[in-house]
C-alpha cells in the first residue's frame, strides 16, 4: 500500500509537462480534504488525534483557569472542540488561520456566540469574546502581532497553545514556523503539530512528546472523486488539459491503492504528532558537553532508518551519559538509546538518540580474581560487558577464554536483547540471556546518579557509583525489562564452559495443511518433548513455490564436564523426520551461519537483500489441532518470503518461577517468532504493508492460544498494545509501579510499553448532602483553591454513569439530566428507581461506580466525587483506594437557602426532609461539615484554604517519608510501615505531635483526657498529652493496673495475628475514674488497620460512661485495605470521628 507521499510525487510526475496548473481554489481543496474526515476515514481522529491530545492537554489546561489557542489551518471545524467538555469549557480565547475562506466561514459559525440557552452546545461555550478567525495563511512574511490586533505581546496575551492542524502543507523551512510559534507561547505553553503523510522531520528543534498512528484513508473508486482527490493530494488543479491526463492520475491512483473493498482505494496515511515546549531549542546546551556522531550513523532496522533525530549523541565516559540523562529530565525531554540497532524503537524523530557505541569493552574475571565471588551459587567466571557490545564480539572473546553467556543467535544485536530476555539455543541448558545476569551499572535518568546494583566486580564499579536502597528491585527489572530502568552502562553475565554444537537440519516438502499439522504434531509430541535439556529443535514454517515447507534444526551441545542428561538424545526417536539432513559440528561462532533463515530459506535471508518485521508470542503443545491448524493457516496466507520460526524453549527456562525475574512468561514450550519479510528495495510499498499486515493478523489469531508476548520488538505502536498486555505476565504491576519511581517522567518512552502505573489521586474528597445545597458549585470552588496553589485537581459526578444509562434505556436528554435542575428534578424518581434496580441485580455497582471516578481522574492529585448518596461512604469506599486519602465534607444549609437555590417556594417539602432543617444530626460522622448559606465563592473558599488545602501540605509528606517499608515482617510477604519510626528520627516525634495538635478539628480547650492503648500509641499520646498539657490515661492488658478497672476482650491486630505463636483475644483495660464525668476524649493510637484495637478501647470508654459523640480518634496512619472504619460501623461506633494524619496501602 503506497503512502501519501508516494502517490503525490507519481502524482507530479505525470503531470510534470503541463503547464496547464494552478492552485486549488477554495472549493477544490474542501472536497478533496472532505474526503479525510468521511465516516471510513475517521479512524485516525477517534483513535489517535483526540485520545493523544486529552492525554497530552489535561496537564497543560488543569494547571490553569483559563486557556488561550490558536489553531492553524483546523478546516472546517476546530480540532480542539472535539475534546471532553471538562477541557473546552477552560477555553476563554480561540482565534484561528484558516486561509480557505469556506473553511473560515465555517469556523465563525461553529465557535461564534449563540442565544441564551443554546450556548452548551458551542465548542467553547465560555469564550469571553468572539473568535478571532483569520482567513489567510500563518506565515513567515506578515506582522503576526499586528494581524492578530495584539501589539506588542505580552504575557496576558499570549497563547497557552498553538495547534498546526492535519499538517505544515507548504510550510518550508517548518523549523521557522514553529519557532515563529514558540515564541507566542506563554509561560509553560505548548506548540502541537499534527501531520498526515508519513515521518516529520523539523531541523534544529527537539520536541516535548511524539506519537505516530499508522493510518489508512479510503476513497470511493469514482471517477469524480478521484480527479478532486487526485489534486488534493498533488496540490494543484490541471486546467484545460488533454483527458489523457487525467485518465493518466485515476490509473496512478489505482495502480497504487490498495483494494480491501471493492468500491474503495486505500492508501497508506501514517499520522505523526509532535509537541513542542519552550526549551525546543535546547540542543546545544547537550551538545557543548556530549559529542555528537558525525557520520551518518547507520542502523539495522528499517523502521528505525525512517526517523530522523534532533541528534545522535556518542558519549564516551559515564560522566556524558549523565549529562544526558540530567537535560532530558530538566527540560521534559524524550530520549531513545542505540546498543546493537535492531530496535525499531532507537530512533525517533525530532528526539535526541543516545549511542552506547563507545562502551565497548568485555571483561572476564575468573573465580580467583574475583573478589564478589561468595556471593554466586558456585565458583564461576564473571563476565562484564559494557552495553555498546554485540553479541558476536561477546561469543568471540568468551570463547577465547573456553566460556560462554546464554545469548542470542544474531551476532549483530545489541544489549536490547539480552535485558528483555534473550532465547538462543543455550535456553533450554542454562536459561535464558537475561537469567545469566547478576549485576549491572545504570544511569538514573531521575536522579543522574550512576547505580551500581546486584554482583559487579569491584574494579569495574565506577568511583562515584551508589548502591541505591532497592538495588535488588531494580535488578529484578532489568532481568527483562532493562531498558525502562534506566540507561544501562554495562552488565556483569555469570559464564558457562563454552559448548561445541552439532548441528542437524531437515526440510520437509508437504502437500496440504493437513499434512502440516501431522508433521508438527509427531515433531511436537514425539521429539521435542522427549529431548533431553542439552539438546534443542527448531522448526521453520514457510512456502516456496507454492508448497508448505517445515524445515527442522536439531541442536547438540557438548562441553567438557558436561553430564549427558537422562535421557539422553540416543533415547528419542527421530525416525518421525524423514528425508536427508545435512549435519555440521561448529563453535559458538560458527553457530551463527547455521539459522535456517540465513541460508536455508528463499535463497537466504542473510547478506541485506531483504527487510523484515517481527513479532513474537510463546506457545504450548503446538500439535494440537487448535494451534496446528492456526499455524500451517499463517502460512496459507503468508506474503512472500515470510514465515514463522518456532524456538524450542522449556528446559531451564521453567527452572525460574514467573515472578523471580522480570521477564514474566516461563511457560512455553515454544516462542513462535512471526516473520514479515519483503526485498529491501520494496521498503515503503505495498509489499512492505502486507508483510507488515500479516504479522500482526497471525499476532492476534495465535495470542489467544499463547501462554505470552515477547516484549523486546514491541513498542508504542498502537497495534503492539494487546500483546504489551501479555509481555510480563504478572509482573506488569510490579514493573509498572517501579518505573514510575525509576522514571517518573517517562524519558525512556520508547521501550516495550508497560501497563501503566496504578495512579490513584492522593486526595479524595466526597461532597455529600441533599440535593439543593449547592454541592457542584462548592466542589468547583474548593478544585480551584487546589489549582490556584499549582495542585492539579478535578470534579467528577458519580451519578453521571447512572444518567448515561438511563438516557440510554428511557430516551431522556442526557445533556438536560447533566445541567438542567428542573429537568433532573422531573426525572428523579425515575432515576432513583432505575438505580435500585441495577443495584439489585448487581449489588457492587456503587463500588464500581466509584472505582471509575477514581480511574477517570487522570493524573490529577484531588479529585472532588459528588452525586453520593451512600451513608459512611469513607467506611464504605475508602479500603478500594488503599493509598489514598478519602476525605467526606458534608454540605448542608438553612430550609430557605435551599429552596432558593433549587428556585422552589419556601415551604416546598424534600422527600429526603420533609419540612425540617437541612442541618439534621447524620447516623455517621463525617469528616468536616461546610454550612453553604452564603451566596458567592468566597466562604467555600476559606473553607478550602483552612482545611482542604493542608491535607496536601508538606508537613505530612515529611512525616510519610520517616515511615520506612520493611518487607518480610512479620512474615514473609509482608509489606510492614514502621510507624513508630518516626519516633527515632531526629525532629521526627516533635513533627508528629504538633501536626496532631494542629489537625483536631475540635477545641482542645473541651477535652478532659487522652486515651491510648498499648503500646504503639503510647509513643505519641505521651507526647501529646504533655504538649497540651491534658491528663493521658491510659489502656493496658489486663493484670497491669490497679483496681477499679473497666476491662474488654479485644482480638489480636493484624500485624500479631501474622505472628505463629499469635493467640486468638486479649484481656484489656481501663482505670474505671481515670475519666471526668461527660468529659469530651481523643483517643490517640498509632495505626487502624483492621480496627480491633479501636473498638476495644472505644467500648471501654462506653462502659465508663463517655459516650461516642464525645469521642475523637486520632490515628497517625491509617490501612484501609484491612477496612478497619467498617468493623467500627458495625460495633456501633459509626458516629465516632476519626481522623488519621497519613494513608499507606500496606499494612
Amino acid at each position: 500500500m503506497t503512502n501519501l507521499d508516494g502517490l503525490k510525487d507519481a502524482l507530479r510526475k505525470v503531470a510534470e509537462e503541463s503547464h496547464q496548473k494552478k492552485p486549488l481554489s477554495d472549493t477544490n481543496y474542501s472536497n478533496g480534504f472532505d474526503i479525510f474526515v468521511q465516516e471510513q476515514n475517521v479512524v485516525g481522529y477517534n483513535d489517535f488525534i483526540i485520545p493523544h491530545l486529552v492525554q497530552i492537554l489535561t496537564s497543560l489546561f488543569e494547571s490553569r483557569t483559563q486557556i488561550s489557542v490558536l489553531e492553524i489551518g483546523p478546516g472546517p471545524r476546530s480540532i480542539l472542540g472535539q475534546l471532553p467538555a471538562g477541557l473546552r469549557r477552560k477555553v476563554r480565547k480561540y482565534t484561528a488561520f484558516e486561509p480557505n475562506k469556506l473553511f473560515a466561514t465555517k469556523l465563525e459559525d461553529l465557535s461564534g456566540h449563540e442565544p441564551d440557552g443554546e450556548k452548551s452546545s458551542l465548542p467553547f461555550p465560555n469564550l469571553e469574546s468572539p473568535p478571532n478567525i483569520h482567513s489567510l495563511p500563518f506565515n513567515l512574511e506578515i506582522n503576526t502581532a499586528s494581524k492578530l490586533d495584539i501589539a506588542p505581546l505580552n504575557h496576558d496575551q499570549r497563547f497557552d497553545l498553538v495547534l498546526f492542524c492535519h499538517s505544515m502543507y507548504g510550510m518550508k523551512p517548518k523549523h521557522r514556523y514553529i519557532e515563529q510559534a514558540l515564541e507566542m507561547l506563554s509561560e509553560g505553553g505548548l506548540v502541537g503539530v499534527f501531520h498526515r503523510q508519513g515521518n516529520l522531520h523539523i531541523d534544529r528543534l527537539v520536541c516535548h512528546r511524539t506519537a505516530s498512528f499508522p493510518g489508512v484513508v479510503r476513497v470511493c473508486d469514482d471517477n469524480q472523486v478521484l480527479d478532486g482527490f487526485a489534486s488534493f493530494i498533488a496540490g494543484f488543479e490541471l486546467h484545460n488539459v488533454d483527458e489523457t491526463i487525467r485518465m493518466d492520475w485515476r490509473k496512478v491512483c489505482r495502480d497504487l491503492a490498495c483494494y480491501d473493498d471493492p468500491n474503495y482505494l486505500s492508501f497508506s496515511s501514517p499520522e505523526v504528532m509532535m509537541t513542542f515546549n519552550q526549551h525546543a531549542t535546547a540542543l546545544p546546551e547537550l551538545t557543548a558537553h556530549v559529542p555528537l556522531v558525525n557520520e551518518n550513523r547507520v542502523v539495522k532496522n528499517w523502521e528505525a532508518q525512517l526517523h530522523h533525530p534532533s541528534a545522535i549523541v556518542r558519549p564516551t565516559e559515564i560522566l556524558h551519559v549523565q549529562l544526558c540523562g540530567r537535560w532530558a529530565s530538566k527540560y521534559g525531554f524524550k530520549l531513545t538509546v542505540i546498543g546493537g540497532g535492531h530496535g525499531s524503537q532507537c530512533l525517533q524523530s525530532n528526539v535526541v538518540a543516545v549511542d552506547m557505541g563507545a562502551f565497548d569493552q568485555i571483561h572476564i574475571l575468573m573465580p580467583e580474581s574475583n573478589k564478589t565471588q561468595e556471593a554466586l551459587e558456585e565458583p564461576r567466571s564473571l563476565v562484564v560487558v559494557e552495553a555498546g557490545c554485540k553479541t558476536g564480539d561477546i561469543i568471540t572473546t568468551t570463547m577465547a577464554a573456553g566460556l560462554t553467556v546464554p545469548l542470542g543467535s544474531r551476532p549483530s544485536v545489541g544489549a536490547g536483547l539480552w535485558l528483555q530476555g534473550g532465547i538462543g539455543h543455550l535456553t533450554r541448558l542454562h536459561g535464558l540471556a537475561c537469567d545469566a545476569i547478576v549485576g549491572a551499572i545504570v544511569v538514573s535518568v531521575d536522579s543522574g546518579e550512576v547505580l551500581c546494583v546486584g554482583q559487579v566486580p569491584s574494579q569495574y564499579q565506577p568511583s562515584n557509583a551508589v548502591r541505591p536502597n532497592n538495588e535488588f528491585e531494580i535488578l529484578w527489572a532489568i532481568k527483562g525489562a532493562g531498558p525502562n530502568v534506566g540507561i544501562i552502562v554495562s552488565v556483569t553475565f555469570k559464564s558457562f564452559v563454552a559448548p561445541t554444537y552439532s548441528v542437524r537440519n531437515w526440510v520437509l516438502p508437504v502437500r496440504d495443511e493437513i499434512e502440516g499439522q501431522s508433521v508438527l504434531k509427531s515433531f511436537d509430541t514425539v521429539v521435542a518433548r522427549r529431548l533431553p535439556r542439552s539438546s534443542s529443535i527448531d522448526s521453520f514454517l514457510y512456502r516456496d513455490v507454492g508448497q508448505l515447507h517445515i524445515g527442522i534444526t536439531l541442536f547438540e551441545v557438548s562441553s567438557p564436564g558436561l553430564s549427558l542428561p537422562v535421557p539422553t538424545i540416543k533415547d528419542v526417536n527421530l525416525d518421525m523426520i524423514k528425508g536427508p539432513y545435512e549435519s555440521k559440528t561448529v563453535d559458538g561462532v560458527g553457530l551463527f551461519g547455521t539459522e535456517m533463515y540465513i541460508s536455508g530459506m528463499h535463497g537466504g535471508h542473510g547478506g541485506g537483500k531483504t527487510s523484515s518485521f517481527k513479532r513474537c508470542l510463546f506457545l504450548k503443545n503446538i500439535g494440537e489441532a487448535n494451534i496446528a491448524a492456526r499455524l500451517t493457516a499463517a502460512i496459507k496466507s503468508s506474503p512472500s518470503q515470510s514465515y514463522l520460526h518456532l524456538l524450542h524453549g522449556g528446559g531451564a527456562v521453567r527452572d525460574l518461577a514467573a515472578d523471580d525475574t522480570a521477564f514474566g512468561c516461563r511457560d512455553w514450550d515454544f516462542a513462535c517468532v512471526i516473520t514479515g519479510v519483503w526485498p529491501r528495495n520494496k521498503n515503503g510499498t505495498m509489499s512492505e504493508r502486507s508483510a507488515v499486515d500479516w504479522v500482526y493478523s497471525v499476532a492476534r489469531d495465535l495470542l489467544p492460544v499463547s501462554t505470552g508476548a515477547y516484549g523486546a520488538d514491541l513498542g508504542p505502536d498502537p497495534r503492539d498494545e494487546e500483546l504489551a498486555k501479555r509481555a510480563f505476565g504478572s509482573n506488569g504491576p510490579r514493573l509498572a509501579s517501579l518505573k514510575h519511581s525509576l522514571d517518573p517522567h517517562n524519558i525512556l518512552t520508547f521501550t516495550c510499553p508497560l501497563p501503566k502505573a496504578a495512579s490513584k489521586p492522593k486526595l479524595i474528597i466526597l461532597v455529600t448532602g441533599l440535593e439543593g445545597v449547592g454541592k457542584d458549585h462548592t466542589a468547583q470552588d474548593w478544585a480551584s483553591v487546589f489549582v490556584e496553589n499549582n495542585i492539579t485537581a478535578c470534579v467528577m459526578s458519580i451519578s453521571d454513569v447512572t444518567k448515561r444509562q438511563y438516557a440510554a434505556a428511557t430516551g431522556a436528554d442526557l445533556n438536560l439530566l447533566i445541567k438542567d435542575r428542573v429537568y433532573k428534578e422531573q426525572h428523579r424518581p425515575a432515576l432513583s428507581e432505575f438505580f435500585q434496580e441495577q443495584v439489585r441485580n448487581r449489588p457492587r455497582l456503587p463500588e464500581e461506580h466509584f472505582e471509575n471516578a477514581v480511574d477517570n481522574a487522570g493524573d490529577s492529585a484531588v479529585l472532588f466525587i459528588t452525586g453520593m448518596r451512600d451513608k459512611a461512604p469513607i467506611t464504605g469506599f475508602s479500603h478500594l483506594v488503599p493509598g489514598s486519602r478519602v476525605v467526606e465534607v458534608h454540605v448542608q444549609c438553612s430550609e430557605e437557602m435551599r429552596s432558593f437555590r433549587r428556585k422552589t417556594h419556601r415551604g416546598e417539602q424534600d422527600r429526603n426532609n420533609r419540612g425540617g432543617s437541612t442541618m439534621t444530626p447524620l447516623e455517621y460522622q463525617p469528616a468536616l461539615f461546610f454550612d453553604n448559606n452564603l451566596n458567592g465563592s468566597e466562604a467555600a473558599k476559606r473553607f478550602a484554604t483552612d482545611f482542604l488545602l493542608p491535607f496536601c501540605h508538606e508537613d505530612l509528606h515529611i512525616l510519610a517519608g520517616m515511615v520506612p517499608l520493611k518487607l518480610g515482617f512479620p512474615s514473609a510477604g509482608t509489606k510492614f510501615r514502621h510507624v513508630l519510626g518516626i519516633a527515632q528520627q531526629p525532629g521526627g516525634l516533635a513533627l508528629c505531635t504538633s501536626l496532631l495538635r494542629s489537625r483536631f478539628v475540635g477545641d482542645w480547650a473541651t477535652v478532659g483526657a487522652i486515651v491510648s492503648c498499648e503500646a504503639g500509641g503510647f509513643v505519641f499520646a505521651s507526647s501529646l498529652a504533655s504538649a497540651i498539657n491534658i491528663p493521658l490515661v491510659l489502656v493496658r492488658k489486663s493484670g497491669k493496673l490497679p483496681p477499679p478497672t473497666v476491662s474488654v476482650v479485644r482480638q489480636r491486630s493484624y500485624i500479631s495475628s501474622l505472628k505463629p505463636d499469635a493467640s486468638p483475644s486479649l484481656h484489656f483495660e481501663m482505670e474505671r475514674d481515670g475519666i471526668p464525668v461527660g468529659a469530651s476524649v481523643v483517643v490517640v493510637d498509632d495505626v487502624l488497620s483492621t480496627g480491633e484495637t479501636l473498638c476495644a478501647v472505644l467500648q471501654l470508654l462506653h462502659e465508663a460512661g463517655v459516650e461516642s459523640g464525645q469521642v475523637t480518634v486520632m490515628v497517625v496512619a491509617e490501612f484501609p485495605l484491612h477496612r478497619g472504619r467498617i468493623l467500627l460501623q458495625k460495633c456501633g461506633f459509626a458516629r465516632v470521628h476519626v481522623q488519621s494524619l497519613l494513608v499507606f496501602g500496606g499494612a
